[in-house]
This record gives structure tokens, sequence and C-alpha cells, in this order.
């Protein structure tokens, strides 16, 4: 028997192996996902997901995650590997076509592009720049740059998807200049397209790159809506939040697209229609003529309705609004919700992160937040009862004062049998210490003087 090879040896082996054979591997399933795990080996990143997106045409599931920013996990690795990895990347270059148009030997690329982007910076841009070289110069459109064809294909868009994520600032904005400037309104109303567009949206950190991308979209955020594609104005809105510009104006683009902007007292009923990606007259069953006056919102009518499913779109969508520097008027229309509605709300998969977003928000001030949660009194029993509204609950408790607390416990305490039956509900009352304060009110006093004294 020979000596026993290392670790880091026998990794640099199949590194050598695959490169050897590096068309192959990529191009088989199996081989590919050997491909994809060697290089987050290599590279010393394990990406959360490297899973393609769910794709269809106007199928609401392909619409409704937003890509989210991978969170990877760093680990040390030996210099050979960094090595190796340039060396197995270099092989994307070989055959870039390949790599382009073939729909498993992708998923490689696109993996190699998050790595490297992470670990080595200045390969990642040659190789996006080989990527964007290549296809700038195959074929023709009538209607622009060759590049916007390869945006509406199902595989080399998503490709083009990862390179508009791993761009510099600089190179990703002389890409918008001369490949897509002129043409966002196109692919924001194409089935496939307005995929890379949104990841494009997401990648925005400039207002040199935000103006004239929100000059182009702005005018047609109710047609992108129709047509399917909410994700579009999801991103364009966080470009907003992210780049700290045209947030007022966005908003105001917002409430005329889902028709609550006039007359104003509509505006107080914005949460529950961005919640549900719904249109004023669609959630509340109204029918107007076209061209007739819109009717005045009707308090007791908004009160009435429960509130609708929320979308994990439309969560995102206010969870953004609630981030821009003047959340002022979203705040006032949760508010304006009643109760139940709030508990709905709390309650929902979706609509708890809205929650979240309002105990988080640096723009949202206590006072504001108080009165907004002010609401769920009376409430707090079936929060507690519930998967998502514990957890809200939990977050409220954690940055409640002493006050807030006592209220709080007490409503609990008046179901207590209940919370400590629920499987929901007794990690609650553990949370809340509520035997102790049942029991032993002094005691339980003194514990959270400690606790709140900790939080400030």
């Amino acid at each position: 028997d020979g000596p026993t090879e290392t670790l880091e040896e026998l990794v640099l082996g199949l590194a050598a192996e695959v490169c050897d054979d590096f068309l192959v591997y990529c191009g088989d399933t199996h081989g590919s996902f050997v491909v994809r795990t060697l290089l987050q080996v290599l590279g010393g990143t394990i990406l959360e997901s490297e899973r393609a997106r769910p794709r269809g045409s106007q199928s609401s599931e392909a619409q409704k995650t937003p890509a989210q920013e991978c969170k990877p996990a760093d680990f040390e690795v030996p210099e050979t590997f960094l090595n190796r990895l340039q060396d197995l990347s270099s092989s994307f270059l070989k055959d870039i076509a390949v790599f382009i148009t073939d729909k498993i030997s992708s998923f490689c690329l696109q993996v190699a592009l998050q790595v490297l982007h992470r670990k080595l910076p200045q390969f990642c841009a040659h190789l996006c720049n080989a990527v964007i070289g290549y296809l700038s110069t195959r074929g023709s459109s009538v209607d622009g740059s060759p590049l916007l064809l390869f945006l509406r294909d199902q595989t080399s868009s998503r490709l083009l998807e990862q390179v508009l994520l791993v761009l510099e600032p600089p190179r990703l904005q002389s890409l918008f200049e001369e490949h897509l400037q002129g043409q966002l309104q196109t692919l924001a109303a194409h089935p496939i397209a307005n995929f890379p567009l949104q990841r494009l949206l997401d990648a925005v950190t400039t207002p040199e790159l935000l103006s004239p991308v929100f000059e182009e979209l702005s005018p047609v955020l109710e047609a992108v809506l129709a047509q399917g594609h909410p994700g579009v104005v999801i991103a364009l809105v966080g470009a907003c939040r992210r780049v700290g510009a045209y947030q007022a104006k966005v908003l105001q683009l917002l409430l005329e697209a889902f028709h609550c902007a006039e007359p104003s007292s509509r505006q107080v009923a914005c949460v529950p229609l961005f919640a549900t990606l719904m249109a004023y007259e669609v959630y509340y069953g109204l029918t107007e003529e076209e061209g007739a006056v819109p009717a005045e919102h009707q308090v007791a009518m908004a009160a009435a309705r429960a509130l609708g499913d929320v979308t994990v779109l439309g969560s995102l969508l206010l969870q953004h609004l609630l981030h821009f520097s003047t959340p002022g008027l979203v705040l006032r229309s949760l508010g304006a919700l009643t109760g139940p509605q709030l508990l709905s709300l709390a309650q929902s998969p979706a609509g708890s992160h809205v929650l979240d977003a309002i105990l988080t928000s640096p723009s949202v001030t206590r006072k504001l937040r108080r009165r907004v949660l002010q609401n769920l009194k009376g409430q707090y029993v079936a929060l507690a009862c519930s998967r998502h509204g514990s957890r809200v609950l939990d977050a409220i408790w954690s940055g409640a004062a002493l006050r807030a607390r006592k209220e709080i416990a007490a409503e609990l305490g008046e179901q207590n049998q209940e919370l400590i039956r629920d499987p929901f509900g007794h990690h609650v009352a553990r949370n809340v210490a509520l035997t102790t304060f049942l029991k032993r009110r002094e005691a339980w006093e003194q514990q959270q003087v400690f606790a709140v004294g900790r939080l400030e």
C-alpha cells in the first residue's frame, strides 16, 4: 500500500480529473452536480441555494418568490484550492458557447460566477465579459443589441441573471447603456425577459443607474402589474429603497397603479391593496364605469371586509415601503386596519414579515410603531396560538417597554390554560414568564425591569 493521500490531495486530484473531461462532466446531469460542488469546495464557499428559479409565462408560482440574495457560508481553504479554482474556471472560456446555450452546463457557469465573485472577483469580471462579449456578437436584433434575444431565451437568460448580479457597478452601468437602455418596457412585458430585468434592478446601487432605469419603467408600472409581472415593480421599489432616491415618486405611482391615489380618502386603504396586489375596485368588489369619478373611500366598508390573502411579493413591497425614509402613509394605512385585520396580517406566512419590518425599520419611530401595534390589543391570545403570529408576538415582546409588557402579560394571563395547551402558545407563555406573572407579580416585575433595562 502506498502512502495515504491527504484530503487536500484527494480534492485536487478530483479537480484535475474533472478538468481533463470538463465538458463531459458539466454536460451530464449528475456530473454537473459534482462540478458545482467542487467549485464551491475549491472556493471555500458553500452557496445557500444554487437551484434554478422556477419559470412560467404567466404562472403565479413563477412570480411568487423573488430571488433572494444567497448568503454563502465561507470557510478557509489552502492556496492550492484557489489556484485550482482558477484553472477550472479557465475551462469555461474554451467552450463559452456551450456553457451559455446548454441548460445543464450553464448551471456550472452560474455557480462559478457566484463563487468567483466572492473569492476571485477579477476572474469573475473576466468571465462575465466573455459571456457578454460572446452574446453581443451573435445573431442580430432588429430592435437593438443581440443581447436582447438571449434575454428572452430560457437557458441563456438564467445565466445573464447571474451575470447581472455579480457585475461591478461601473460595468453594470456600461452594460445598461450599451445594450439595454430604451428596451426596459419591452423586457418588462416579456414572460422570460422580465426575470433578468428584475435581477438588473436588484443589482442597482447607484443613482446614476437608477435614474435612467426609473425614467423608463415609471410610466408603465400599472401595465406591468396587469401583465402579471409584479416582480419587476417590487424590484424597482427595492432599488429606490436601496439607493434612497425616487421614493416619494414611486409611492405616488403605486397609489395610482392600485387606483387609490384619488380621491385622497382612498390612500388609507393602500396596505390591503399592496399586500394582496389588487386594485381598489377589485379588492372591494366595486363596479365603476370607465371615466366615472372614483368613489370616496368608505371606512365602514373597509372595516367590515376581512383582510385578503397576503402574497409574498405584496409583503415584500410593503417591507420595502416601510424602509423608505418617510413611511408615514403606509403606517397610517396600517393604523387604519382593525384588530382582526392586523391579526390576519400577523398570522399570515408572508404578512408576518410586514410586522417584522414595522419592528425593525429605522424609519419607524417608537411612537409610530406603538400607534400601529396598539390595534393588536385584544388579539394577543390568538396571536400567541398561531405559528407565525407567535413569532411576531415574541418580536413585539422583545422590544416592548415595561408598561407594554404588563398589558400583554395581563391579556395573556386571562387565557393561561388555553395558552399552555397550545403548541405555539405555551412557548409564548414561557417567554413571557406567565406563571410568574400570575403567581408572583413583584418578582416578575423585577425580572422585566432588568430585561427591559438591558434592552435599553
